[in-house]
This record gives structure tokens, sequence and C-alpha cells, in this order.
């Protein structure tokens, strides 16, 4: 299927107005790096997209784990590669990031970790600062786009220098605002992808990890001097009456809130330069910190010994903006102003999901939900789910209801997970229902709409679709469920055979079943979509005419 490649086009003085997404996509093609993965996540979801719309060769993994592992693979193999997710993400991704700081790397290992202040998409505001420091990994902060791109160039050249992976930490407010971008082009080039024999470096067995962290360490002290000498942050000269310590887009408020002030911008984060930032503060009549989420840098700063004002609670949660800049550096209490109130979002009229749980709410089941756009049927006017965690929660949760509740209740509790979230954590769940059944059984419905609808209609492994839309392999649900035991696997149309998936799901939980229900139903919204990409990949296959991937998805 041929595709035109986008192009982005600069004005006269060689720049482009970009996102922070785009920036980093940009970045990672100037920078040659031959794979880009991910799974998406608002807001880093418009990264790998745009990265193959310009040419770059990009695949949604089925979770973030698989991507960190893949693209380890790359940087084993002394290529450059780019993984994308969001800051819940990498808590999937974690097992593969601590291990893989020890194991180090030979090609530049840039993880994107798009964290959300505030959570416009996300079910928590996790601090992914806090992963650097423990997992032992160097991570810079972008203000805006231009930094962006400048320090997706910067991190493969310290992933390269010191062969170790490295975090490009950035927000909602980074990734989806646009500033005027000015390509440089003068990244450092990568090596040339051969493989070298290493085990002891690349085999972490406890006699070979036990070196590997001394020497994870060893680098580290060596970035901190680096970072305190030649790091990417800035000192914008001001009043030192107050001096300010911030990062990222919090600088940028800093400097509209107080633009006389002295400022200390921080671009790496991790780790501190410690000695840089005790010669700031020994400037200023007084020193404040300005961030937001945890107050990582305002406790490390302070547990150096170093006289820093103390955060106050409040600004722990949400974005911060300009006035809550201001009334950080007044220093008095937050003031808190009620929400305004809004519609609450709901799902789209015509949504195959309705039907569904409309039948779950008439059954007085007890839905142990999971992540996607049909949590939204926990909200009025369904109401209709029970419990939200995780990604593939909704089977374990499920399941432990089903083996601790009295058997009345136990034979209401139904697990809902959909498409994508099922192949991305949701497989484990069924063979923990086959290898250890509740005695009241369990349903499980997977609520099958063909696309990753939440983050914005993204292929994933059971569309039988890449990142770019071209046919690949599909993995079918019903088989898998099938292939781990599960006795009772059935299909429905949700719009067309209701009465069928009622009168079965009656019988699965009255007759104490383990069963598999895959409600399928194309997502409205992506439908015409669908149909635009399996008509241009018959077209390809016809024009071709070796049959290559013959099969449709369905």
């Amino acid at each position: 299927m041929s595709q035109t490649k986008r192009v982005i086009e600069l004005n006269a003085q060689g720049a482009a107005l970009l996102s922070g997404d785009e920036a980093i996509a940009l970045a990672a093609l100037h920078c040659g790096v031959i794979l880009g993965t991910g799974y998406p996540g608002t807001p880093s979801t418009e990264i790998l997209e745009t990265f193959s719309e310009l040419g770059g060769k990009a695949q949604w993994a089925p979770n973030e784990k698989v991507a960190a592992e893949v693209a380890l693979g790359v940087a084993f193999a002394s290529g450059r590669t780019l993984v994308t997710m969001k800051h819940v993400g990498l808590n999937v991704a974690a097992d593969v990031l601590f291990t893989a700081a020890y194991s180090g790397v030979l090609g530049g290992y840039v993880l994107v970790c798009a964290d959300d202040p505030g959570m416009a998409s996300s079910q928590n505001e996790q601090d992914t600062r806090r992963y650097a420091v423990a997992a032992g990994v160097p991570m810079l902060e972008p203000a805006d786009s231009q930094e962006a791109y400048d320090f997706t160039g910067l991190a493969f050249e310290i992933s390269e220098r010191l062969q170790i992976p490295v975090i490009l930490r950035v927000t909602t407010r980074v990734c989806h605002s646009h500033t005027m971008v000015k390509p440089q082009g003068d990244f450092s080039e990568p090596l040339a992808p051969c493989f070298t024999r290493n085990i002891p470096e690349r085999v972490m067995i406890p006699a070979h990890a036990r070196p590997a962290h001394r020497r994870l360490r060893t680098k580290l002290a060596e970035l901190e001097r680096w970072n305190v000498n030649e790091g990417p942050n800035k000192m914008i000269e001001g009043s030192a009456e107050v001096g300010i310590i911030a990062s990222g887009v919090t600088a940028m408020h800093v400097q509209e809130a107080a633009p006389g002030a002295l400022l200390l911008k921080l671009g790496m984060t991790h780790p501190l330069p410690m000695e840089l930032i005790r010669e700031f503060a020994a400037r200023c009549k007084r020193t404040v910190v300005v961030e937001e989420g945890d107050p990582y840098l305002n406790d490390a700063i302070r547990a150096a010994g170093i006289a820093v004002e103390e955060r106050r609670e409040s600004y722990r949660f949400g974005e911060l903006n300009v006035n809550r800049v201001r009334q950080i550096l007044a220093g008095g209490e937050e003031e808190q102003k009620a929400p305004v109130r809004g519609k609450p979002p709901q799902l789209c009229e015509g949504c195959p999901h309705r039907s569904v749980f409309s039948v779950l709410k008439a059954l007085d089941c007890i839905v142990a939900g999971d992540i996607g756009c049909y949590t939204l049927a926990a909200l009025p006017p369904l109401q209709a789910m029970d419990t939200q965690i995780c990604m593939g929660a909704s089977i374990g949760v499920g399941l432990g209801m089903r083996h601790t509740l009295p058997e009345a209740q136990a034979r209401r509790v139904v697990s809902v997970i959909g498409d994508s979230t099922f192949l991305h954590s949701g497989v484990t769940g069924i063979i923990e229902m086959s290898y250890n059944p509740p005695a009241s059984g369990h349903v499980v419905v997977i609520v099958d709409n063909g696309t990753t609808a939440m983050t914005g209609l993204q292929e994933h492994p059971g569309t039988g679709r890449s990142l770019d839309h071209t046919r690949t392999n599909r993995v079918v649900p019903e088989q898998i469920a099938q292939a781990c035991g599960i006795p009772n696997v059935q299909v429905f149309n949700p719009n067309k055979e209701l009465d069928r998936f009622e009168r079965e799901l009656k019988l699965a939980l009255e007759s104490g079943t383990v069963s598999v229900f895959i409600a399928r139903q194309p997502c409205i919204l992506a439908f015409g979509k669908i149909k635009a990409y399996e008509k241009a990949i018959a077209e390809a296959q016809a024009e071709c005419g070796c049959g290559c991937n013959p099969t449709p998805a369905e």
C-alpha cells in the first residue's frame, strides 16, 4: 500500500511550528533511529505516528514491556531506537528498564515517557522522575518543542557515550503545545549495526549483575559531574531577592509569572547537578523550587542540605499554570477554587458497547472493568462498571471477587475488557482463569470494537493492520481463549444478536461455566477508516498481483 510521506516545511528562518511530540519524531528521524516502538497512550501517541508519517520505521507493540524489550534488542545490535509510552505504561516496562540500566546498551536507547499532571486522560498522576532515580538512568526534561527536538538528540549522544538507556520525560503540556523549532541536523552519526558478544554485560545473572551495578553507579557519578559543568541547564539572570529552580514546562510558567527573578532552569533532572544548585542557592536571599507533581526536586535538594523553601502539599495535585506559580512565590496557602462543572463524557451515540453494558446492568452484574473508552460506562446514565484499576486488571480483580464473595454474589461477577487491552495485558488473566477457576466459574466479556479507540483509533495486533495501516497477521482473541482451555467461547454482534448475548450470559452465570464472550462490532468512529484501509490494502494487492497477505482482517 503506497503512502505519501509527510513533509515538514520550514519557513524563511529555517523553522517550523511543531508540537513537542512532532519535534521528538523529527529528531528521531534526523538521528537515524532504526526502529520506533511503543504502545499508544495519550499524550505520547503522536510521536510514533508522526515518525512513521515522516518515513521512519515505527510499530505498535502489544504492550510497553514488549516495546521496551524489542527496543533493547535494537540497542544491543548497535542500532538507535526510540520507545514511547505514557507514565502508567512505564509501570509495565519497568522490569526491562531496571535491568537494562545494568546491562547497558551499544546503540542509543531513548525511552520517551509522557506524564499527565492533572490526569487529563489517565487514572493517576504518578511522577516518572521517581523511576529515573529508582532505575538509575539519566533523565532529560524539555520545556518546549525546540528543547524536545534538541534533547532527543542529546539523549542519544549520552546513551551511546555512557552505554546506558536515557529517559526523555515530557508532560501533556509539552507534548501537545506548539512552538517554533529550528532543526539543526548536526546530531552525532549512529553506529553501524552489528552484534558483539559480551556475555558478562548482557546476561544478568547475579555474578554478572553485581559488577554491573557498580559500573552503573560509576556512570551516574560521571554524568553528574558532566551535568554540573556542561549539562543542558540554563541560568536566567535576574534579581537574587528570589531565586527559582524549575524544570520542564514549569520553567516557562515561572518566566511569565516572575520575569525579573533569578532562575535556574534544569534540563537534566537525574542525576541532578547538586554543586550547581548549591552555588545558585548561595546567591539568593530566598530560594524556591517550583515543580509539578511530586516534590522530587524539592526533596532531593533539601536532602543535600541546600536551603530551599518547603513546598505546600496542595501543589502536588494537577498542572501548574502562571497563576498557581504566582501563588507559590507569594508563599501563602493556595487559593482553592471549585472546579468548573461540565458535561460528563459519555459513550458515543450508537456505540456497540452501550448494548453490552445495558445487558450487564439489567442482569445486576458486578462488573470488574478495565481501561478504554468503555470505562465511560461507569458514568451516568449507565453506571454499569464497579471497578477499574489498570490495564488488564479486570480479569484478575473479577476472579478475586469470585473466589471471595458468597455464592449468590459471586455468580453476578463479570469481567469486561477491550480488545486492545486484552492483547496488552488480558491474556495472562485468561490463563489464570483456566488454571485456577473459581468454584462459581467466571465470565469474561471482550468488547471488541476493532481499534484502540481511547487514544485515537490506533491499530493493535487484533486488527490485522500495522501502525501504518498496512496488512499484517491478525491475532484472534477467541482462538487465544480456546488455546487456553476455556470451554465456552462465543462471538456475538452486540447490535444484531443482543438477545442471544443476554440469553447465553444468563446461562453462563447460572451454570458456573468458565466462559469468554466476544462482543464484536466496529467502533462507529473507526468504521469508515477501517473500510478505507481495507480497500487500500485490497487495491495494493491487486496491483501487486503476487497474492501477498491475501486474507483480509475480519
